[in-house]
């Protein structure tokens, strides 16, 4: 009986306090969500970082998912467009619709760069509000974190002192690594790169590096050969030092550039894991 009795009250404060169960849209999120919530949160990301968050299909397993979800936390900014609409509306939980508190889009908490003047389809895969990759600029962490921990202690009350005590201290150690990477990136520059996509403009921004020409002729169209040649020429002009891509995106466009430039073509991490 005694045995019973001790069992149940061990059980109890797991029920009172139940975990936040997070859906992120990408990897950067998910880890950012853990961090914040600890062992008060169940995180699901729904890509991986070889995929491109552009493309993702709308799976069973990610409807199933959604419809657990208490708190969905995404990019916005129309990164998701193709996919997270159909999560939403085939899951049918009312909690994460857009416009609930529980719905949570980490880019209206930062200045958006490259807002198109103009919207036309035949300019490609254009993002309305401004490029969605945000999360390249560490100081952007920073800024959705305070924003997401704030939301979490108003979705969930009886975790809020936790999430802001564990916000504390990660941001501590996040603002001190952004002053170290700071200076070790420092010879970084106005250092002149060519990118594939517009995948590291925050980077590039925040580090003050130089970008000189885009390999996509349209956001999200792979350019042609002709088009690469046209590059090529014009490095013969403006050179760069280096031609940059996320390791989800082909190596194709890159490599064919510096093979025949003579710069190197470097993959880079595009987000966690």
């Amino acid at each position: 009986m005694n045995r019973i009795l001790i069992a149940c009250l061990l059980w109890l404060p797991i029920a009172a306090h139940a975990a936040l169960n997070v859906f992120a849209c990408e990897p950067e999120w998910g880890a950012l969500a853990r961090e914040i919530g600890g062992s008060s949160v169940r995180v699901y990301t729904a890509t991986t970082a070889l995929q491109d968050p552009h493309r993702i299909e709308a799976r069973p397993s990610l409807i199933a998912q959604m419809r657990r979800a208490d708190l969905v936390v995404c990019s916005g900014a129309d990164l998701e467009a193709g996919w997270l609409p159909v999560l939403l509306r085939e899951a049918g939980n009312a909690r994460v619709q857009p416009g609930r508190p529980a719905y949570f889009e980490a880019t209206r908490f930062v200045a958006l760069l490259e807002r198109p003047a103009t919207l036309d389809r035949a300019q490609g895969d254009v993002h309305a509000a401004g490029n969605p990759h945000i999360h390249t600029d560490p100081r952007n962490i920073a800024r959705v974190g305070a924003a997401l921990a704030a939301r979490m202690a108003e979705i969930d009350p009886a975790g809020a002192a936790a999430y802001q005590a564990q916000w504390n201290a990660f941001s501590a150690r996040w603002n001190e690594a952004i002053v170290r990477w700071q200076r070790r990136a420092a010879p970084l520059k106005n250092l002149p790169v060519v990118v594939q996509h517009k995948s590291f403009s925050y980077l590039l921004a925040w580090l003050g590096m130089a970008e000189v020409a885009t390999l996509e002729p349209r956001p999200g169209v792979e350019p042609s050969v002709a088009h690469l040649a046209r590059i090529a020429a014009q490095l013969q002009a403006t050179p760069a030092r280096a031609v940059l891509r996320a390791v989800y995106q082909s190596p194709r466009p890159a490599d064919w550039l510096a093979q025949r430039s003579g710069i190197p073509a470097l993959a880079l991490p595009f987000t966690v894991g």
